[in-house]
Protein backbone atom coordinates (compact mmCIF):
# COMPACT_ATOMS: atom_id res chain seq x y z
CA UNK A 1 0.00 0.00 0.00
CA UNK A 2 1.39 3.43 -0.98
CA UNK A 3 1.48 6.51 1.16
CA UNK A 4 -0.87 9.31 0.20
CA UNK A 5 0.40 12.75 1.05
CA UNK A 6 -1.46 16.02 0.75
CA UNK A 7 -0.29 19.44 1.80
CA UNK A 8 -2.43 21.98 3.59
CA UNK A 9 -1.85 25.58 4.61
CA UNK A 10 -4.34 26.97 7.12
CA UNK A 11 -6.81 24.27 6.10
CA UNK A 12 -6.55 24.88 2.34
CA UNK A 13 -4.91 22.50 -0.10
CA UNK A 14 -1.58 23.75 -1.41
CA UNK A 15 -1.61 23.89 -5.19
CA UNK A 16 1.15 22.49 -7.33
CA UNK A 17 1.95 26.07 -8.42
CA UNK A 18 2.32 27.18 -4.79
CA UNK A 19 4.63 24.24 -4.08
CA UNK A 20 6.72 25.13 -7.14
CA UNK A 21 6.88 28.78 -6.03
CA UNK A 22 7.93 27.67 -2.54
CA UNK A 23 10.77 25.64 -4.07
CA UNK A 24 11.83 28.62 -6.21
CA UNK A 25 11.79 30.84 -3.11
CA UNK A 26 13.91 28.37 -1.16
CA UNK A 27 16.37 28.11 -4.08
CA UNK A 28 16.76 31.90 -4.29
CA UNK A 29 17.51 32.07 -0.57
CA UNK A 30 19.89 29.09 -0.75
CA UNK A 31 21.81 30.74 -3.61
CA UNK A 32 22.04 34.02 -1.69
CA UNK A 33 23.17 32.24 1.47
CA UNK A 34 25.93 30.60 -0.52
CA UNK A 35 27.41 34.07 -1.00
CA UNK A 36 27.57 34.88 2.74
CA UNK A 37 31.10 35.80 3.67
CA UNK A 38 31.92 37.40 0.32
CA UNK A 39 34.06 40.46 1.03
CA UNK A 40 35.41 43.31 -1.05
CA UNK A 41 39.09 43.05 -1.86
CA UNK A 42 40.12 46.62 -0.98
CA UNK A 43 36.93 48.16 0.44
CA UNK A 44 36.13 49.94 -2.84
CA UNK A 45 33.30 47.78 -4.19
CA UNK A 46 35.78 45.42 -5.81
CA UNK A 47 36.98 41.83 -5.76
CA UNK A 48 36.20 38.86 -7.97
CA UNK A 49 32.72 38.03 -6.61
CA UNK A 50 31.63 41.66 -6.21
CA UNK A 51 32.73 42.46 -9.76
CA UNK A 52 30.80 39.40 -10.99
CA UNK A 53 27.60 40.79 -9.40
CA UNK A 54 28.25 44.18 -10.98
CA UNK A 55 29.02 42.73 -14.42
CA UNK A 56 25.74 40.76 -14.39
CA UNK A 57 23.85 44.09 -14.70
CA UNK A 58 26.39 45.99 -16.82
CA UNK A 59 28.01 47.96 -14.00
CA UNK A 60 31.74 48.46 -13.43
CA UNK A 61 34.09 47.92 -10.51
CA UNK A 62 33.52 50.48 -7.79
CA UNK A 63 29.78 50.90 -8.31
CA UNK A 64 27.37 50.10 -5.45
CA UNK A 65 26.28 46.46 -5.77
CA UNK A 66 23.39 45.60 -3.45
CA UNK A 67 20.84 45.56 -6.32
CA UNK A 68 23.35 43.89 -8.65
CA UNK A 69 23.71 41.12 -6.07
CA UNK A 70 19.94 40.58 -5.91
CA UNK A 71 19.72 40.55 -9.72
CA UNK A 72 22.65 38.10 -9.95
CA UNK A 73 21.00 35.70 -7.48
CA UNK A 74 17.77 35.72 -9.47
CA UNK A 75 19.68 35.27 -12.73
CA UNK A 76 21.55 32.27 -11.34
CA UNK A 77 18.21 30.73 -10.38
CA UNK A 78 16.88 31.08 -13.93
CA UNK A 79 14.77 34.23 -13.62
CA UNK A 80 14.85 36.78 -16.46
CA UNK A 81 14.22 39.64 -14.04
CA UNK A 82 15.11 41.64 -12.06
CA UNK A 83 18.16 42.85 -13.98
CA UNK A 84 19.23 46.17 -12.54
CA UNK A 85 21.90 47.69 -10.40
CA UNK A 86 19.58 50.61 -9.55
CA UNK A 87 17.75 49.68 -6.34
CA UNK A 88 14.52 51.66 -7.02
CA UNK A 89 13.98 49.62 -10.21
CA UNK A 90 13.51 46.47 -8.12
CA UNK A 91 10.15 47.84 -6.88
CA UNK A 92 7.82 48.39 -9.85
CA UNK A 93 4.12 48.64 -8.97
CA UNK A 94 3.36 45.29 -10.62
CA UNK A 95 5.80 43.50 -8.28
CA UNK A 96 4.97 45.15 -4.96
CA UNK A 97 4.06 42.72 -2.18
CA UNK A 98 2.33 43.05 1.17
CA UNK A 99 4.24 40.34 2.98
CA UNK A 100 7.83 39.38 3.69
CA UNK A 101 7.82 35.98 2.00
CA UNK A 102 11.00 33.99 1.62
CA UNK A 103 12.84 35.12 -1.51
CA UNK A 104 11.09 38.49 -1.74
CA UNK A 105 13.19 41.64 -2.05
CA UNK A 106 13.21 44.27 0.68
CA UNK A 107 13.94 47.93 0.08
CA UNK A 108 15.33 50.41 2.60
CA UNK A 109 14.52 54.10 2.06
CA UNK A 110 17.17 56.74 2.70
CA UNK A 111 15.80 60.24 3.30
CA UNK A 112 19.04 61.91 2.17
CA UNK A 113 18.71 60.14 -1.21
CA UNK A 114 14.91 60.52 -1.32
CA UNK A 115 14.62 56.95 -2.61
CA UNK A 116 15.14 53.30 -1.88
CA UNK A 117 18.92 53.09 -1.71
CA UNK A 118 19.54 49.59 -0.33
CA UNK A 119 18.03 46.17 -1.01
CA UNK A 120 18.28 42.58 0.17
CA UNK A 121 16.67 39.15 -0.14
CA UNK A 122 14.29 38.05 2.60
CA UNK A 123 15.04 34.76 4.34
CA UNK A 124 12.13 34.80 6.78
CA UNK A 125 9.96 36.89 9.05
CA UNK A 126 9.51 36.25 12.78
CA UNK A 127 6.93 38.58 14.26
CA UNK A 128 8.10 42.12 13.60
CA UNK A 129 11.62 41.08 12.55
CA UNK A 130 12.86 40.11 9.10
CA UNK A 131 16.05 38.17 8.44
CA UNK A 132 17.67 38.94 5.09
CA UNK A 133 20.80 38.51 3.03
CA UNK A 134 22.25 41.78 1.82
CA UNK A 135 25.29 42.81 -0.18
CA UNK A 136 27.34 46.01 0.02
CA UNK A 137 26.57 46.19 3.72
CA UNK A 138 28.38 45.44 6.97
CA UNK A 139 27.72 44.40 10.55
CA UNK A 140 26.21 47.82 11.31
CA UNK A 141 23.81 47.58 8.33
CA UNK A 142 25.34 50.33 6.21
CA UNK A 143 24.43 50.63 2.53
CA UNK A 144 28.12 51.23 1.81
CA UNK A 145 29.59 48.17 3.46
CA UNK A 146 32.23 45.63 2.58
CA UNK A 147 30.45 42.41 1.69
CA UNK A 148 27.51 40.01 1.90
CA UNK A 149 25.93 39.59 5.34
CA UNK A 150 22.89 38.11 7.04
CA UNK A 151 20.92 40.98 8.59
CA UNK A 152 18.05 41.29 11.06
CA UNK A 153 15.77 44.27 10.39
CA UNK A 154 12.62 45.48 12.11
CA UNK A 155 9.67 45.42 9.72
CA UNK A 156 9.13 49.16 10.31
CA UNK A 157 12.55 49.91 8.78
CA UNK A 158 11.56 48.24 5.50
CA UNK A 159 10.08 50.73 3.08
CA UNK A 160 8.94 48.33 0.38
CA UNK A 161 8.84 44.64 -0.55
CA UNK A 162 8.73 43.21 -4.05
CA UNK A 163 7.97 39.71 -5.29
CA UNK A 164 9.87 38.59 -8.40
CA UNK A 165 8.87 34.94 -8.02
CA UNK A 166 5.12 35.19 -8.45
CA UNK A 167 3.75 34.71 -11.92
CA UNK A 168 1.86 37.50 -13.68
CA UNK A 169 -1.72 37.54 -12.50
CA UNK A 170 -0.95 35.83 -9.17
CA UNK A 171 -1.54 37.80 -6.00
CA UNK A 172 1.76 38.89 -4.40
Amino acid sequence: MGIICSAFVLGSPVSERNMLNAKKRANVVQRAMGELGTRERTGRNDGERVEMYLKSVGLKRGDPYCAAFVSWVYKMEGFNKPRSGWSPELFPDARLARSALQGNVLGIYFADKKRIAHVGIIIEQHGEWVTSIEANTNVAGSREGDGVYKKLRHIKTIYSISDWIKEKGEQP
